[in-house]
């Protein structure tokens, strides 16, 4: 089939290498889109920034909507149904990528996560929400021989599961929660100023799902009587236009972009051409790699691992040669410090932060990488490996 008119969020990555087979694609800002614009479109691609519904949708003649990203809280899902309109989304798209953007972080602040000789099991880590992103980490801790806590209530029979408070008292405490606001297990909100004061002494808050998982503003509360604990927000409410005082008292902010790995931009892209394809209206033949990240031999890139822990400009005292091999990939201060600069320049804030997003440079996982470095020892190869580092 041909002909069709695909109208796409401007920043999904390889859209005409992914859709102009079957017509005509035309990009457009996802955070303003409006009705109008959709007046002859037979496909609607966005991203999570897009609230689609039947404001939106009603009396366009859209027969399928795809969401390049992991979730699904921006779908009005049950009337897209009502209306025979398909939808899909990409979940597990970015998970990895997250995941990476976990360990990273926790680099940045200098948490030394890895089992020791003198520390065995390593930090004790917390969960919640174990889907996708979740799950992977989960995995990922497992196969490192870290101990974990999980709370996600969708999933009781979890190996790991444990109540919100058990959670919460970990050493490290990642949010991958999707938001949902009603039903049995609502989590808006989940992560109030009654949780957050059950967070120990220096433990680590990454916050790296949905904003409002978190009450920002009983976070806010809690850093300016002291910071007790990190923090690292990737997501806020009320994004873009999130709230700056809250932006000076975490030890990392950045602009959700935890789940901005290039690989995982194109996956999402190529899950919704591949469900677009079953649903009858794509042509359902089978697509080439697309996108800059696919003509790349996977370990093009070769890092030198210094061979001693070192000091970083804020004092932070890297405490491995992995987590020094992981900073060089990938250091989330780089993005903290844009979102600041952000956050005191001319532009409105909202304006700023979706520019950071919408000129996101480019960012490998690290199955990109080689290791070249002899002074590692056979458990630091070990812990790599399983990172996806060779």
């Amino acid at each position: 089939m041909s002909g069709l008119k695909i109208v796409a969020d401007e920043n999904i990555p390889a859209l005409e290498e992914t859709f102009s087979d079957l017509g005509e694609t035309v990009r457009v800002p996802g955070r303003g889109l409006e009705r109008g614009q959709l007046k002859d479109a037979d496909i609607l691609l966005v991203r999570s920034v897009t609230r689609v519904d039947e404001a939106l949708l009603a009396g366009t003649p859209v027969r399928f909507v795809g969401s390049c990203t992991i979730g699904t809280d921006h779908l009005d899902t049950d009337w897209l149904e009502a209306q025979g309109i398909a939808w899909s989304a990409a979940p597990g798209c970015n998970a990895n990528s997250v995941v990476e953007y976990v360990f990273c972080a926790l680099a940045a602040l200098g948490v030394d996560w890895a089992p020791r000789l003198n520390n065995k099991e390593g930090r004790r880590f917390g969960i919640v929400g174990c889907g996708n992103v979740g799950g992977l980490l989960q995995r990922r801790l497992h196969a490192l021989g870290i101990p974990c806590a999980v709370y996600d209530p969708w999933l009781p029979d979890n190996p790991d599961s444990a109540d919100l408070e058990t959670v919460l008292r970990q050493e490290v405490i990642c949010l991958h929660a999707p938001l949902v606001k009603g039903g049995p297990h609502p989590s808006l909100h989940l992560i109030g100023a009654e949780q957050l004061a059950q967070i120990g002494q220096d433990a680590a808050l990454i916050s790296a799902g949905r904003g409002a998982v978190v009450d920002n503003r009983a976070l806010l509360r809690e850093l300016r009587r002291g910071k007790r604990f990190r923090t690292v927000l990737d997501v806020w409410e009320n994004e873009p236009d999130i709230h700056t005082e809250l932006l000076e008292l975490v030890d990392i902010g950045t602009p959700h972009i935890a789940g901005y790995s290039l690989d995982g931009k194109l996956a999402g892209t190529r899950m919704v051409r591949e469900a677009l394809d079953r649903s009858g209206l794509g042509v359902g033949e089978p697509l080439p790699p697309v996108g800059a990240a696919a003509g790349r031999d996977r370990c093009s890139e070769k890092l030198q691992v210094r061979s001693r822990p070192t000091a970083a400009p804020t004092g932070v005292v890297i405490h491995s040669r992995v987590e020094n091999l992981l900073l060089q990939i990938y250091d989330p201060r780089a993005d903290d410090r844009r979102l600041r600069a952000a956050a005191q320049g001319d532009l409105p804030m909202a304006k700023a932060f979706d520019q950071l997003r919408r000129e996101y440079p480019e960012r490998l996982e690290f199955s990109h990488y080689r290791i070249e470095d002899s002074a590692l020892s056979e458990d630091e190869r070990r812990q790599l490996a399983i990172l996806g580092l060779q």
